[in-house]
């Protein structure tokens, strides 16, 4: 059973970290009205687009507290649960109230529960919830709740994990109401997220860590740099690129690696959009990597 654990912390939203995190993203404009970010940086007042508070309230922790695999371990249960995944979670904004640059912001996290589980192969692991709750000088702006999994750390030699999705036909718009955006992560645009995020997990920038010891192909893509990627797919087609979304709901269901392409595919529907990210596994057959549900 999880403790009460609950943290607060305040932090100003300056325009550096949005300005990189665009950049990084390949995108040199916020908004389609905005200036060239390689010359200009957001003006106070700038709404943070959905998603991009993630580069804010980053951990914080002297390098002899952080995990062996450098991971924050805040919220990470007692061993031998060492090896941290981002699993899910939800997103729920307050469309009159936004986040801004320039914004005082206060994050309110809470740890909802800690429980285990077994999965399909009998592995034991412990899932972890957490709820982070925004706040501006205007009031409650966001609700970020997320789900980590943490597997026991291996006793052995990793074996490449090689996820078995499915070998149907390569997924592509099949009507006027889905869309598609191909994505490829580097080892460099993986390297500038994890310095944005001040994420030392060595998944995403280690090869051999990511290899011998977790028993990935390559490094990692972040799951919140997908999850982004995909609000940002979303804002992109809306008639205003300003347009925040009510919600989203998404959930991780296999890695996707550096170097790897792998495809965005968009339904548009009454009210919600759902984005599935799809690429191939180790043995070439199609794996989904992320589900999400879009509310309007």
């Amino acid at each position: 059973k999880a403790k009460e654990v609950q943290v607060v912390r305040r932090q100003l939203l300056d325009a550096n970290q949005t300005q990189r995190l665009s950049l990084t993203l390949n995108r040199p404009h916020l908004y389609r009205d905005s200036g060239d970010l390689r010359r200009f940086t957001p003006a106070n007042g700038t709404p943070l687009a959905p998603g991009y508070h993630l580069v804010y309230f980053t951990p914080i922790a002297l390098p002899d507290e952080l995990g062996h695999d450098g991971t924050d371990i805040g919220f990470s249960p007692a061993e031998p649960f060492t090896r941290r995944m981002w699993a899910g979670g939800e997103m729920k904004w307050e469309k009159g109230n936004p986040l801004r640059i320039g914004d005082e912001a206060v994050e309110t996290t809470r740890l909802v529960s800690a429980e285990p589980k077994t999965g399909r192969t009998g592995e034991e692991m412990i899932i972890v919830r957490v709820k982070k709750a925004f706040e501006n000088a205007s009031g409650p702006a966001l609700v970020d709740k997320r789900d980590w999994v943490f597997r026991t750390k291996l006793s052995g030699p990793a074996l490449l994990q090689d996820v078995r999705e499915c070998d149907s036909q390569p997924p592509s718009p099949q009507n006027a109401s889905q869309e598609s955006r191909d994505f490829l992560q580097t080892a460099v645009s993986l390297f500038r997220f994890s310095a944005l995020t001040f994420n030392g997990h060595k998944i995403h920038y280690s090869q051999p860590w990511a290899r011998e010891i977790e028993g990935h192909r390559d490094i990692v893509v972040h799951g919140p740099l997908n999850v982004i990627n995909m609000l940002d797919f979303w804002r992109d087609v809306q008639e205003d690129d300003h347009s925040i979304p009510h919600s989203i709901r998404y959930r991780a269901t296999a890695p996707f690696y550096a170097g790897e392409v792998y495809r965005a595919l968009m339904e548009k529907g009454a009210g919600t959009t759902t984005i599935e990210l799809w690429g191939r596994n180790n043995s070439g057959d199609y794996k989904v990597g992320m589900l999400s549900d879009v509310s309007d």
